[in-house]
């Protein structure tokens, strides 16, 4: 299966672009993206980590390096981000704590980033006059069981209230919402990998009717472009994008290695939504996503007129283990394949 997210993306040459958690896996790969397909005046990668900005700088091409700026920060530091986004069109927020259990265990520390991260980036823009902010959510925002998919269902009402405070001013912010990353840091395919790298006798599946959806770190790129383009503000934007049960996912990597069930961790969901029942009655649907629509009232879908929106059936969920679209084992190593997804 081949996913595109075909509407245009928007015109970004000559534009400055600011990434938090840019040297993460979404991060690196949308600034190598712009700048491979565009001419961008500037492009700052805001993060906290030295070494990974270094690492990621030796893999910016010497002929783009001049465009390129790394700035050291928090999205903690609401002076920090706004000293960043002077002079900035268009922000792409990234940075998050991620990791399910390590919310868990520190709550204080995801609430200062998903949460108050997100009032600073809001904030910081609507100061310095950005364009358009789209921040990254999850899956795990909808109906959440565990901190970080609660941290991030607050971001994402944050960014979308944040239209209502904007006034006057031109700023808009939208939230793109996806499932699990194919071959992202701390996915579930480098967990694997690992473990068969290291001679481990079978692989570890939480339960055996798990399910989850999936996406590339490309498709993603070129989902957030094209939702950049055609955001008004307010929006939710959500992939379509076909679900796998984890064993066959596990058993399309490793198809000889027996498979161990080890019980489903603490704050982790059979399976996951990203639309539930009651969002239903306010989402679109498009020939290659759903938008989420926003209650406010400037908000209209005019502006979706090319693109065939309409409302979806009352009742309507989407989630992984009722998805319309399914990989096997065949089409997870061709959609690998054609990313240049190691496995």
């Amino acid at each position: 299966m081949t996913l595109n997210f075909n509407d245009p993306s928007p015109a970004l040459d000559g534009a400055s672009l600011l990434i938090t958690g840019g040297t993460g896996s979404f991060g690196k790969a949308f600034a190598h993206t712009l700048l491979e397909r565009y001419e961008p005046r500037r492009v700052i990668i805001f993060s906290r980590d030295e070494l990974k900005q270094y690492e990621m700088e030796q893999t910016i091409p010497a002929d783009k390096r001049d465009r390129v700026r790394f700035f050291i920060g928090d999205v903690r530091d609401a002076e920090r981000l706004e000293l960043a986004m002077r002079e900035i069109d268009y922000v792409i927020h990234a940075a998050a704590l991620k990791h399910v259990p390590a919310a868990e265990y520190n709550p204080f520390e995801c609430v200062k980033t998903n949460i108050h991260g997100a009032e600073n980036v809001v904030m910081a823009a609507l100061r310095t006059g950005v364009k358009r902010v789209i921040a990254l959510s999850t899956d795990k925002a909808a109906s959440p069981i565990n901190l970080y998919g609660a941290s991030k269902l607050a971001s994402d009402k944050i960014f979308v209230a944040a239209n209502n405070l904007a006034g006057t001013n031109d700023t808009r912010f939208a939230v793109v919402r996806y499932g699990n990353v194919l071959g992202s840091r701390g996915s579930v395919l480098p967990f694997f990998r690992q473990l068969i790298a290291s001679n481990a006798t079978s692989l570890p599946i939480t339960h055996p009717d798990m399910t989850r959806f999936w996406i590339t770190l490309g498709q993603g790129v070129d989902f957030v472009l094209s939702s950049l383009e055609i955001m008004s503000g307010g929006e939710i934007f959500i992939p379509k994008i076909p679900s796998m049960k984890i064993t066959d996912f596990a058993s399309a990597i490793a198809p000889d290695m027996p498979q161990e069930i080890v019980g489903i961790r603490p704050g982790e969901k059979l399976h996951e939504t990203m639309i539930t029942s009651d969002d239903a009655r306010t989402t679109l649907e498009l020939e290659d996503r759903y938008i989420i629509e926003p209650s406010l009232a400037f908000w209209s879908n005019a502006h979706l007129a090319g693109h065939n929106a309409r409302p979806v059936p009352d009742g309507f969920e989407y989630a992984s283990n009722q998805n319309n679209e399914w990989l096997d084992a065949d089409g997870l190593l061709r959609l690998m394949k054609e990313f240049g997804i190691e496995y």
